[in-house]
């Protein structure tokens, strides 16, 4: 009876150590899709760039979302 108990609370809730991992883990990730997507973009010709309304001195921080919209005009 106690196992079952301990079980059904440790499967409840992710414990703090599975949290921080998860943490990590989606921090990784999207450090790499960010890597992507600058390279990405890097490639572009500056008409598709203009297009998008960046120039190519704004894709970081596009891509890391600190452009403002009067900083695109």
């Amino acid at each position: 009876m106690s196992a079952t108990l301990v079980r059904s609370a440790v499967t409840k809730r992710p414990g703090t150590l599975t949290r921080i991992l998860s943490a990590c883990c989606a921090g990784i990730g999207g450090y790499f899709v960010r890597r992507a997507a600058v390279a990405q973009l890097r490639e572009a010709d500056d008409h598709t760039l203009l297009d998008i309304g960046i120039t190519r001195s704004q894709i970081e921080a596009a891509v890391y979302g600190s452009l403002t919209d009067q900083a695109r005009m």
